[in-house]
């Protein structure tokens, strides 16, 4: 029981924590309401989760692999989410159908954690703290949990980006907005590729 709690008190707070999916999520619920990023935030989750299984599967061979591999995922990774960064820090001020961003698609949500360093060192942490390694009935508990955790974690973003909608309806406030949330994406982006580096 205790191993329970300790496993849905790290998923939920991995889950819910700033990163770049959770700041895609919540400039997709601003535009689009958390009905319709409902899909990014069950892409970005079954991403998550096919990359936690996939990594306590291969634990042993991602622990052979060294760290060189991070690294250039790491890269990879960091230049997709400035990307993203930038995309929402250029994007219109109104909130009109006209001006809003693209709806990120659940394909993306799940692609975007398969290249997202802070989903890889979640996996990773979680599988050695847990002792996850290989196929076992914990990593299919401690998955499913994670799942639904995450299905929370991230969609109170979307919740969040919907409830400052109306504060957002100025202009000026929607610029701050959209460039506080790109740039906070482009160094998240940063921060963990300079972390895997050192």
């Amino acid at each position: 029981m205790g191993n329970l709690l300790a496993m849905s008190a790290f998923a939920l707070t991995m889950s819910i924590s700033p990163g770049p999916v959770n700041m895609m999520t919540l400039s997709a619920g601003l535009h689009h309401g958390p009905a319709r990023a409902l899909p990014f935030v069950v892409g970005s989750t079954a991403g998550f989760t096919a990359l936690l299984v996939t990594v306590g599967l291969a634990a042993n061979l991602v622990s052979a692999m060294g760290g060189y591999w991070m690294q250039a995922l790491s890269a990879i990774g960091g230049a997709v989410i400035v990307w993203f960064g930038i995309m929402i820090a250029r994007a219109p001020t109104g909130l009109a159908e006209t001006d809003r961003p693209d709806l990120p698609r659940a394909w993306q949500g799940a692609l975007m954690q398969w290249v997202n360093p802070k989903a890889w060192a979640a996996c990773l942490a979680a599988v050695s703290l847990f002792e996850l390694t290989g196929p076992s009935a914990e990593l299919a508990v401690f998955a499913s949990l994670y799942f639904a955790l995450c299905l929370v974690g991230v969609g109170s973003w979307a919740v969040l980006g919907s409830s400052i909608r109306r504060f957002l309806a100025n202009p000026v406030r929607m610029r701050l907005f959209n460039i506080a949330v790109g740039g906070t994406l482009v160094l998240l982006a940063l921060g963990l590729v300079v972390e895997s580096l050192v």
